[in-house]
């Protein structure tokens, strides 16, 4: 009996270690410079409140996937990635991915999460990824040129015809000041800026699941005509043809574009750089009203095969709280969780406001081959962007990009 008795209390004695070992478990976590903001911050918030710690190693953006796919194949991944919202279904093709379907579906707020992230995040059904950061696209408006132009600085423009109008007039200014920018030979800004165009306008850029593509339609062709428009009378300069996203504000900064479309992450960077900088924010606008946004940001990954599925809750708990939702805000990301957005930005600058609402309305393409297809150099989103805005031959350049995206989707399957 006493043996039994010693044998009990050496099994709880052994539970009581694992569970403290459990309990006190240190995780590993990579994510990208882009998010170096906001990232050791919330790691650290988390550390200082939770027995389980998480060692955040920061990556350079351009690297990450790369980095992340070769530690996976070699069994040296991180237990936690966050991970371009893009990249979420190839990974979880590979199989690299946890299956955090139960995890996501037992948050009493999951159906308040960014629609776009969960979207990325789903692979056949089942989800593998959730929101970690995120940006939302939208549109800046220069309310001194505004002014001078003599328009209403305080109304950003709300169609088409009202941005044509209004960068007409910021051009007529004269000397280098100009009424439009976008960086015309990048590929990703551009899928970030250009494509909330067509969805305002009732268009798609990716249907039936991922599965097809439909850029070569009335509504894209509109969308590159109103591009090629305000190109061919000048009022966007002409450095934003060779453009590949290095110049991203291209000269808003300094009070010589009147109107750019861009993330949202472009407020805090002008609040804090450039303070005495004029501008106003409102929704990317369709052809005849409508709005639209590009969700862009960070997904939440969990290594395959670790077990550590309870600790990811734990964590994500923590970054959905208001707190972890405001240390992001703070941190300059969006909210991801859509019921509390507006309380996480109350502190911040109010033309956050703007960009958490467009956060809710944010989309994005769902693919295996997303960066074959819109991020690549040497992909047909690209190539067909910059003959469609600044060649001759726009249907050409869209129906030759409709058959490769075509065939990039239907090899992946």
């Amino acid at each position: 009996m006493r043996l039994l008795r010693i044998a009990a209390l050496a099994a709880t004695a052994l539970a009581a270690l694992s569970t403290s070992a459990l309990a006190q478990q240190k995780l590993t976590m990579w994510s990208r410079s882009s998010s170096e903001a906001f990232m050791p911050g919330l790691i650290k918030a988390f550390n200082d409140t939770h027995k389980t710690q998480i060692e955040l190693q920061i990556v350079p953006s351009s690297e990450m996937v790369q980095k992340y796919a070769t530690a996976a194949a070699g069994g040296s991944a991180p237990d936690f990635v966050s991970l371009d919202l893009v990249y979420a279904p190839a990974f979880a093709k590979s199989g690299t991915l946890e299956d955090l379907t139960d995890l996501a579906k037992s948050l009493p707020y999951f159906e308040h999460l960014s629609k776009a992230h969960i979207g990325t995040g789903t692979y056949e059904g089942r989800i593998y990824a959730l929101p970690m950061s995120a940006d939302a696209s939208v549109l800046l408006w220069n309310k001194k040129l505004f002014r001078q132009a003599g328009l209403d600085p305080d109304k950003g423009p709300t169609s088409w015809a009202e941005i044509e109008a209004a960068a007409g007039k910021i051009n007529a200014l004269g000397g280098d000041i100009r009424g439009f920018y976008f960086a015309g030979a990048c590929g990703g800004c551009n899928a970030f800026t250009f494509m909330p165009l067509i969805w305002a306008s009732g268009g798609d850029i990716l249907v039936d699941g991922g599965k097809r593509a439909a850029i070569d339609s009335p509504q894209m062709h509109d969308a590159i005509n109103f591009y090629r428009e305000l190109v061919a009378k000048g009022y966007v300069p002409e450095s934003a043809k060779t453009d590949s996203g290095k110049n991203f504000f291209g000269g808003f900064a300094t009070d010589k574009v009147g109107l750019s479309p861009i993330g949202a992450f472009a407020i805090g960077n002008l609040v804090k750089n450039y303070p005495d900088v004029e501008f106003g924010v409102t929704f990317i606008p369709g052809k005849e009203g409508g709005r639209a946004s590009f969700a862009g940001g960070d997904n939440f990954v969990v290594t395959a095969g670790r077990d550590n599925v309870k600790a990811a809750k734990e964590f994500l708990e923590f970054v959905y709280s208001i707190e972890g939702q405001t240390l992001l805000a703070k941190g300059g990301s969006l909210p991801t969780r859509g019921d509390i957005a507006a309380e996480a930005v109350k502190g911040l600058d109010q033309r956050y406001q703007i960009a958490t609402e467009a956060m809710k309305m944010g989309r994005t393409p769902s693919s295996p081959v997303y960066n074959d297809i819109f991020n690549s150099s040497t992909g047909p989103w690209k190539q067909m962007l910059n003959e469609a805005f600044f060649g001759d031959d726009v249907d050409g350049a869209l129906a030759k990009a409709q058959a490769s995206m075509q065939s990039i989707l239907d090899s992946s399957d």
